[in-house]
């Protein structure tokens, strides 16, 4: 029997801030809201009474009652490790997302046990039997949301979170399930992810937790029949329903649902959208293109629909279509999950349990830096820090440049983009002319006080009020031009002829209109102007890199990084799609110390090899750090170690575990994975 991990602690400096803080923020959270606060008061055993405060974060908890909060705290009463206090009292709060709401339970050791909640305004009000069932829903919601996938990054984000996973039977699941058919239709209150412009019935936490739970655990005959019942109610659950198909490779299925959904709901952009992932990966990018346009024009202010037309035109090699696809994407300002936001700890204990200790990983805080010098070029690269829709934008980007080349890239995008050297001869052309198009006029409006600017390509501009009026007349420009082509095709045949005389409104002879040269190109987008700067940067850094490693290898030179240069770098490659070099750089890293995040990268080498033995090698010691930061839950691991079982059979993948020389208490951590998948009765573990 494995133990539970250790409790981390954090100490107030003045008691019962961290509570105080928590009903502050309350009005300023968004989403799903932040882990659950636990926080207990200490005082000394002998002696005179000195309160104490002290608190973590945990996730996972069943919320579903406040007897069951409360017992979670009658769990903390006894530390073998700490004899000299005793827990007086603990208070537990769990956030209601559905309500905005925040849960609370206070226990009197020993003593009385109350519940209530508070508003947004910090005023108490009764805790109902509806609300604890929101609570409950938003807490397993909540322990997928915060869970890591294995590479250590939501670790590091906040200190003492203890990780437990929601769900660990049958009987649980189908209490989650019930949860969420009741609340299905009140999943939009939750929001959504950042990429999703406005939450909708099948765009928001709650769908995305489901199916993030249906894929993690292979439930997919549960999932199937929870999308059948509520399908029945509103048919735009048709795209969940598919989805859950394909992944169950029930793909006919899915096929006859698409077809039969679509003629009913011919519009839903949801439906349309699945319908072109799933022929576009299925090598009919061709069939996949017309559909995809569809879902753009039923939903043109959703980033993914715009993504996924893109990622069409890269399959189709329509290289120019996908560039001036992605100017067109609707981009989303980041906003992270909510995050506690407590004062400075006094200090803070973050015990280790002997079950976690293996020689190979540090024991070191997840949060601490690598050290070691780190060359400025690898800190400042800003690829790094992307996240949301300005990340899958430049994934599309790298995708087209790893096909294409640099060069060729900047060819195309001349070709559709409108360059600022150019846009500063059509204008002197122009204003040279004595042409009164609806171009020239556009071009002739008031110019703005003139601003220095860096242009597109990362230099100034020759003059300052040029490179405003660049910016400034980008709409004008758009305009005109499409006002000429409008005018190029609606003029009547006879009034090109060469024995027709058109005269303007004034009576006279109007000079001949010259049809601008850049009617057929586009405005570059500043935000894909800057992506194309931070992708030159990251390969101008990744050439420089692969350049000098060769030279090394030919001279029989070492080439020296530290740990942290070796996993930037990693990350640089795997960016650029050089996967391999991405390993390359990760084994290096771990060369030198344990980093999760490096192993990670190597885990997916694994995979993709299907070197089994060093598949399980990674993952034991990745469950081992997970469960050393407090974490016994991550749905990454669980996700590889249920493909590992469904390939090989859950008896040897034990016996090979087993058959490590790590610590037996370290394996056991990863038999413990293994047995969720006998618990659920997945594919292998049969017999």
């Amino acid at each position: 029997m494995v133990a539970i991990p250790a409790t981390p602690e954090l100490y107030e400096e003045d008691i019962h801030t961290a509570i105080d803080a928590r009903t502050e923020t309350l009005q300023a959270l968004r989403e799903l809201g932040p882990p659950d606060l636990v926080h207990l008061t200490k005082t000394p055993v002998k002696g005179a009474p000195k309160w104490q405060g002290i608190y973590h974060h945990v996730t996972g908890i069943d919320a579903s009652s406040s007897a069951s909060l409360a017992a979670y705290i009658n769990t903390l009463t006894y530390n073998a490790n700490d004899k000299t206090t005793k827990v007086t009292s603990g208070a537990y709060c769990c956030y209601n997302a559905f309500s905005r709401l925040d849960m609370r339970v206070q226990v009197q050791i020993p003593g009385t046990v109350e519940s209530y909640c508070i508003d947004e305004r910090g005023e108490k009000r009764e805790a109902t039997d509806e609300l604890w069932l929101e609570t409950y829903l938003c807490g397993v919601l909540r322990a997928f949301s915060y869970a890591d996938d294995g590479s250590g990054d939501t670790i590091k984000k906040i200190v003492g979170v203890r990780r437990f996973n929601p769900i660990t039977s049958t009987d649980a699941e189908h209490r989650f399930f019930e949860a969420a058919e009741r609340l299905f239709f009140n999943g939009w209150q939750l929001g959504s992810d950042p990429e999703i412009q406005v939450p909708n019935l099948v765009s928001n936490h709650l769908t995305t937790g489901l199916l993030h739970y249906i894929n993690t655990t292979g439930r997919y005959t549960s999932g199937i029949n929870l999308f059948e019942k509520l399908r029945s109610k509103d048919p735009e659950i048709s795209s969940l329903l598919a989805r859950v198909y394909i992944a169950a490779d029930e793909e006919v299925k899915a096929v006859q649902l698409l077809h039969e959904a679509i003629e009913d709901l011919p519009m839903d952009y949801s439906l349309l959208d699945c319908q072109a992932e799933f022929l576009n990966r299925k090598g009919r990018p061709d069939l996949a293109v017309e559909i995809a346009k569809r879902a753009v024009v039923s939903a043109p202010s959703e980033f993914g629909t715009w993504a996924r037309l893109a990622e069409i035109y890269v399959s189709l090699e329509r290289w120019d279509l996908a560039l001036l696809t992605l100017n067109s994407c609707p981009m989303f300002t980041w906003q992270d999950k909510d995050a506690p936001r407590m004062p400075e700890p006094l200090r803070f204990s973050l015990p280790i349990m002997d079950e976690s200790q293996c020689d190979e990983i540090d024991d070191r805080s997840a949060s601490e830096p690598f050290g070691g010098a780190v060359d400025p070029g690898l800190r400042k690269l800003h690829a790094a820090s992307f996240k949301g829709t300005f990340l899958k934008a430049y994934m599309l980007l790298t995708d087209i440049t790893t096909k294409i080349g640099w060069d060729q890239l900047l060819k195309i995008r001349s070709q559709v983009f409108v360059m600022e050297e150019e846009y500063r001869n059509e204008k002197q052309s122009i204003h040279t002319s004595h042409s009164r198009n609806p171009s020239t006029t556009a071009l002739r409006g008031p110019s703005p006080e003139p601003k220095s600017q860096t242009n597109g390509a990362g230099h100034k501009s020759e003059s300052d009020s040029d490179d405003e009026d660049f910016h400034a007349d980008e709409k004008t420009l758009h305009e005109a031009a499409e006002h000429q082509a409008d005018k190029a095709v609606e003029e009547p045949p006879a009034s090109k002829d060469a024995g027709t005389t058109v005269l303007g409104p004034d009576g006279t002879v109007p000079d001949p209109v010259q049809p601008s040269r850049l009617q057929n190109k586009r405005l570059c987008e500043r935000w894909l102007d800057n992506l194309f700067m931070v992708l030159y940067e990251d390969l101008r850094v990744y050439t420089i890199w692969r350049t000098e490693a060769a030279q090394y290898r030919q001279q029989q030179i070492m080439y020296k990084k530290s740990a942290e240069e070796w996993e930037i770098l990693g990350q640089l490659a795997e960016r650029l799609h050089h996967f391999e070099d991405a390993v390359e750089a990760w084994q290096a890293c771990l060369q030198i110390r344990f980093s999760p995040n490096a192993l990670r990268g190597v885990l997916k080498m694994y995979e993709k090899t299907g070197d089994v033995r060093m598949i399980i090698g990674a993952v034991i010691r990745l469950i081992c750090w997970q469960y050393r930061w407090y974490s016994e839950f991550s749905p990454s691991l669980i996700f590889t170690v249920r493909k590992l079982i469904e390939d090989e059979g859950a008896v040897k993948v034990r016996n090979m575990v087993q058959a490590t020389t790590l610590p037996q208490k370290v394996r056991d951590l990863t038999h413990q994975y293994a047995s969720l998948c006998d618990a659920f009765h997945s594919s292998g573990t049969e017999g």
